[in-house]
């Protein structure tokens, strides 16, 4: 793995701690808004559905085609925002024992987005890393 990669990887690992540490304990969401549940079963299923599946689609196809897709709510039986932050710690952490385990053949796998173009590994963890730290913004 390459100090970039590295680097990613290891801001991709650190989110759930950042969220955990960013969401508001006593403050309700303003209307209109996401309670701190819904952003993280959207991250949930957006990690689940999203990222992991198309790493699995690198490891498993020449070049995947991806087209623009946004998951709503993960459907995970939590009724409080710390277990669903457990459920996305433990999918976040599949994702990573995922990147852990790519050679530098995998890193250099790439797709193409429909919206974002060509994407190898390292460009795909940048765009979730762009989407979490907008949830994580709106806890600002």
């Amino acid at each position: 793995m390459t100090p970039e990669q590295r680097s990613l990887r290891n801001s991709l690992a650190a989110v759930p701690d950042r969220l955990a540490a960013a969401i508001p304990v006593a403050s309700p969401a303003p209307a209109g808004e996401w309670t701190p549940r819904e952003v993280l079963l959207h991250l949930l299923a957006v990690e689940d559905e999203v990222w992991q599946a198309r790493l699995r689609q690198l490891a498993a196809e020449p070049e995947p085609r991806w087209p623009w897709f946004e998951p709503g709510l993960a459907a995970v039986e939590a009724s409080s925002w710390e277990a669903v932050l457990q459920a996305f710690r433990a999918s976040r952490g599949r994702t990573i024992a995922s990147l852990d385990a790519l050679d530098d053949a995998g890193w250099a796998k790439t797709g193409a987005h429909e919206r974002f173009g060509r994407l190898d590994v390292a460009a795909l963890l940048q765009r979730a890393i762009d989407h979490d730290e907008e949830h994580i913004a709106s806890f600002g």
